[in-house]
């Protein structure tokens, strides 16, 4: 596949991921979205859920990564990306480098939580990170949510 049929294919599951941080915003939960990918098929779908669970734990990626093995039905994430709005936290990026998914593709930097700051070998070894993609639509979500906030 050509750079540019993959920046294609990026920008359009990446919007995938933007519609589920839509739907967090929608719920007023901290909007981040994310989609797993398979074969050029989206099998997992979610957004961050920590407010309606109670649950620290309930990021996007938990969510798609718990999804994404179900439907597979097993553990490994081999030939899937994840996209995500946001880069991942550490908790994140361990169960994505547990699940040694092939690649993370994600939108905006955290600067304060971030797994590159933390832990920028949590990912498995052959995974791939891709970052940036459609990085201003994703940070002007975070910063909106916030900024109402306030």
């Amino acid at each position: 596949m050509s750079a540019e049929e993959q920046q294609k294919k990026d920008l359009f599951y990446m919007s995938k991921a933007l519609e589920q941080a839509r739907i967090a915003l929608d719920a007023d939960e901290i909007p981040i979205g994310s989609v797993i990918v398979c074969g050029d098929r989206i099998i997992a779908r979610a957004s961050n859920l920590t407010e309606a669970l109670h649950d620290v734990t309930a990021h996007a990626e938990m969510q798609a990564i718990t999804s994404a093995a179900n439907l597979l039905g097993g553990k490994y994430l081999k030939g899937c990306t994840l996209y995500v709005t946001v880069e991942p936290c550490v908790m994140c990026a361990g169960a994505l480098g547990w699940s040694q998914i092939d690649r993370v593709v994600y939108g905006a930097p955290d600067a304060k939580r971030g797994y590159a700051l933390y832990a920028p070998h949590a990912f498995h070894p052959k995974t791939r990170v891709t970052a940036g993609v459609m990085e201003d639509e994703c940070r002007q979500l975070m910063q909106d949510f916030f900024k109402a906030k306030r």
